[in-house]
């Protein structure tokens, strides 16, 4: 079992109001319920607050995320998009009636109910100012406290404001973008390592910076989207590259347009290989050596090698791992 909590509060009672929020909790819930192909991904139960008939206090906040986390399911996931608020025994999600800092949920509060949850992948995402202080210890500055199958994506550093941009959150703009395939591997998967680089990658210097925190064994994937190659053209691989630093040999029989070749011989099998060979230098698997196309190096008789993440997936292949 796969489920999501996606909250977004724009209402406020006290503080400034907020315009992007409920907006991010609903791009996020899209994005996590279904993969690319339609199946089902994450149950996800969506709480908003757009009005003050709407407001969410810490109290139904508290409840909801102590709900996700209960029972024994795949991975429990939680995304949070409001207002946050920092004071010397650290962070906090700041609820609909908070008048001062300390009037949300704790994040130390969050990571307790966390940390004695049986999920056996539990996911933290949150889109708010000071973000990046979940999981700090106040008795020792600087040192995480973070449970084994725990992953924390946060927008921004414990002292930064996470900002918004057309009514989205930076941070999470981007974080919608990698699920629906901008931080896939090859398979399809986006884990949320791949969605931290994403995002890194795609602020600058000057902007707020994301902040990645885990105890993991290994990457659990929260969504499959459609892979750009088929796995079984994939795991042809190994069969055209006798091993990671093997050269593969070409000459005209390759490419079928032979009006620059010294030859008109037709290989059918070497042109199949061929087409394959130019869809893996699309995904940076294959180069071509001495040449910059694979045309020329075919019609030149040249030859084309793995690449440094060609012969990864040459590797995972011959692992059987994929």
């Amino acid at each position: 079992m796969r489920k999501a909590l996606c909250v977004g509060i724009d209402s406020y009672q006290n503080i400034n109001d907020l315009h992007g929020c409920v907006n991010d909790a609903n791009s996020v819930k899209s994005a996590l319920e279904r993969n690319g192909d339609g199946t089902l991904n994450f149950e996800v139960k969506l709480m908003t607050s757009t009005s003050e008939s709407t407001y969410i206090t810490r109290a139904n906040l508290k409840d909801s995320i102590e709900q996700l986390f209960k029972g024994d399911s795949e991975i429990a996931l939680f995304y949070y998009a409001g207002h946050g608020s920092i004071d010397g025994l650290g962070g906090y999600l700041c609820t609909s009636e908070a008048v001062r800092p300390d009037d949300g949920l704790s994040l130390n509060d969050l990571m307790a109910i966390v940390s004695k949850s049986k999920a056996r992948n539990k996911v933290i995402i949150l889109d708010s100012c000071f973000s990046g202080e979940v999981s700090e210890r106040p008795d020792m500055p600087g040192y995480a406290a973070i449970y084994d199958g725990t992953t924390i994506l946060a927008a921004c550093g414990k002292d930064e404001y996470a900002s918004e941009n057309n009514n989205h959150g930076v941070f999470t703009s981007l974080l919608v973008e990698a699920l629906y395939g901008g931080a896939m591997n090859l398979l399809g998967d986006v884990t949320p390592g791949s969605i931290y680089s994403y995002i890194d990658q795609s602020l600058g210097a000057w902007e707020q910076r994301p902040v990645f925190k885990a105890n993991i064994k290994e990457f659990v994937s929260l969504r499959k989207n459609n892979p750009p190659i088929a796995v079984n053209d994939l795991r042809k691989i190994t069969s055209l590259f006798a091993s990671p630093a093997a050269e593969l040999q070409l000459d005209p029989t390759y490419e079928p347009d032979k009006h620059e070749a010294d030859t008109d011989e037709i290989n059918e099998k070497h042109e199949r290989d061929f087409s394959l060979l130019q869809c893996y230098v699309k995904l940076n698997l294959v180069v071509p050596v001495g040449e910059d196309h694979m045309y020329y190096a075919a019609i030149h008789r040249k030859s084309c090698k793995l690449t440094a993440q060609g012969q990864h997936y040459w590797m995972l292949v011959n692992k059987n791992q994929i």
